[in-house]
């Protein structure tokens, strides 16, 4: 179990996650990226990528 950053909320790691998924907060939809820790995962906010209109 892991803190959201943006609300405090507690995010739940599958016990078959991987390293690069994306985990999103169930309180306020916030998207992080495992990442492998010391001891277990840790969360890191997710890039998003918007779009590219050629500019």
């Amino acid at each position: 179990m892991s803190k959201c950053e943006e609300c405090d909320a507690d995010i739940s790691v599958p016990s078959d996650a991987l390293e690069g998924e994306i985990v999103t907060c169930p309180e306020c939809g916030a998207s992080f990226e495992l990442v492998q820790g010391s001891n277990g995962f840790d969360l890191k906010p997710a890039q998003t990528v918007g779009e590219d209109w050629g500019q």
